[in-house]
């Protein structure tokens, strides 16, 4: 096995939940949400963990919980 393929198997994945709702959030919080792939309370999807992630993340913190698989 090649090093990068070594690399994608050890990067870690991150489990983000959407907890509350975007209604009367900025225009691009929603767009940060959507692009996550969330729009629904509860609704969960599985992220690579990279820095872009992390910073869609960070600028949406209260609005989703992040668990790291």
């Amino acid at each position: 096995m090649s090093d990068s393929q070594a690399e994608k198997k050890a990067e870690k994945t991150l489990k983000v939940t959407q907890i509350r709702s975007t209604i009367g959030f900025p225009e691009d919080q929603k767009r940060t949400i959507r692009a996550l792939g969330l729009g629904k309370i509860n609704r969960s999807t599985l992220q690579v963990d990279n820095p872009a992630v992390r910073g869609m993340i960070f600028k949406v913190k209260h609005l989703v919980k992040v668990e790291e698989i």
